[in-house]
């Protein structure tokens, strides 16, 4: 019996370890403005229809993502990055980081 529960305890640690997040809906680029423990800020601009005035204005957005453990080190502030969201992960990340797609350097 001993050796049962050890397995069933080493199956449910490696879910733990794993942090499998599941995603859906949106998908977002932007450029990475702060970085955080276990999460980026990320800024973009989009175009938003003024209906009284007939015309679009600049919108800036900010969300929050999640960083995953294997792109800690890749991402960096300023960096092109690609986000998907997700569940509630807290009470201002539902999203997570999906890929990098430009470095810094390159954008400018």
């Amino acid at each position: 019996m001993a050796e049962k529960k050890k397995k069933t305890e080493s199956k449910v640690e490696k879910k733990q370890k794993q942090k499998i997040v599941g995603t859906r809906g949106r998908i977002f680029e932007g450029r990475v403005v702060r970085k955080i423990n276990n999460r980026v800020a990320i800024m973009f601009e989009r175009m938003v229809y003024i209906k009284k005035y007939e015309r679009y204005t600049k919108s800036r957005t900010k969300l929050h993502a999640r960083l995953p453990e294997e792109l800690e080190k890749e991402v960096n502030i300023g960096d092109l990055i690609q986000i998907r969201e997700c569940r509630p992960l807290s009470k201002i990340v539902h999203f997570i980081v999906i890929k990098k797609v430009k470095d810094a350097k390159d954008i400018k």
